[in-house]
């Protein structure tokens, strides 16, 4: 009896800097006598905004720059205490604030994570405040993810730091949504990584039947790592691993397990699903459970979980992983 189970998760750090973010040349505020409100750091009401694509993708950010500025015209006087006006430009030559899109974030301060998703330099007096103002957010976001981290960064240049309201904007982390993406599926390689580990748990297995036991997953994750004729990028890999919870697939052994009624096994697959399309993008876990099968068959049932993790199903499999033939699961079908 064969059952996969699909979980999926995905954390997005919306990242911030308290530093300023390189690249170009800033200009400081000119210091003229203001009579405006003097918690107003910027000392002007009405700020102009240019949208930079430098990522060259092509789409059209505007839009979605226009409505995080239109949410803080419309909250900036709540929230940061002195009211502001925004206005979007087309020229790019001399504006107050610059968004630029880039296609990642390698640096954004101390806070920078892998995840970093949108940077911008936190501001709340006058000498804080150099022209261009620079917000960088990275592409590939859906439009609401989008506009949520450009409201972010927009917060972070008003002087509200993480956890300051609205905390539904400048929560550190959220969870963002990207455009859609090819599922894992659909992947010739559906992990991050063609270089994969695996982890074997032998503490049900009789010392009688270790070896021929390590025998069959040395064997069968060698196969793997040779192309498993043909239907895994030849650039796979697999290593043994002691570590448990860094393995990429873990397999575990037992007498009896709810997974499967009898003798059997079960699969279950771990990863993300960035565009939440209810599918699995990549892969970040294989799960596999062997329940009372013999030590000559226990590669089979590891193999055939493997391939799965692969997007290997029906006639994509590899001939032998097809075999419903006990003989066939018993020899050594690697070879």
């Amino acid at each position: 009896m064969y059952r996969a189970a699909l979980l999926c998760v995905l954390l997005l750090l919306a990242g911030c800097t308290t530093g300023v973010s390189p690249g170009g040349t800033a200009t400081p505020t000119a210091t003229a006598a203001w009579d405006g409100d003097p918690d107003n750091h910027f000392r002007e009401r009405t700020l102009t905004v240019a949208v930079v694509d430098e990522a060259g993708t092509g789409r059209d950010y505007a839009p979605l720059v226009r409505e995080a500025l239109d949410y803080w015209g419309a909250n900036a006087e709540r929230y940061a205490g002195f009211p502001l006006d925004y206005e979007l430009v087309a020229n790019d030559s001399d504006p107050d604030v610059r968004v630029r899109f880039v296609s990642n974030i390698a640096e954004c301060g101390s806070e920078t994570s892998d995840y970093t998703a949108g940077c911008a330099r936190f501001l709340d007096s006058p000498d804080d405040v150099t022209r261009p103002i620079r917000v960088r957010v990275e592409t590939g976001y859906a439009d609401a993810s989008t506009v949520s981290v450009v409201k972010h960064e927009l917060g972070h240049t008003l002087g509200l730091r993480h956890g300051d309201e609205p905390t539904d904007v400048m929560a550190a982390r959220s969870n963002l949504t990207t455009l859609p993406q090819p599922n894992a599926t659909e992947r010739a390689l559906p992990w991050d990584s063609p270089n994969l580990t695996y982890y074997v748990d032998y503490a049900t297995v009789p010392e009688s039947e270790r070896a021929e036991t390590r025998r069959q997953m040395r064997e069968t994750f060698g196969y793997f790592a040779d192309g498993a004729d043909g239907t895994v990028p030849d650039n796979v890999t697999f290593a043994r691993t002691t570590n448990r919870s860094a393995a990429d697939v873990v397999v575990r052994f037992a007498d009896a397990d709810p997974c499967t009624e009898g003798s059997g096994s079960c699969g279950g697959l771990r990863g993300t699903d960035p565009d939440r399309d209810g599918a699995l993008e990549t892969y970040t876990r294989l799960n596999v459970t062997v329940v009372d099968i013999p030590p000559d068959a226990r590669g089979w049932h590891v193999g055939y979980w493997t391939a799965l993790g692969f997007g290997l199903r029906g006639e994509e499999l590899p001939a032998p992983l097809r075999s419903e033939d006990p003989d066939v699961r018993r020899n050594d079908w690697w070879a």
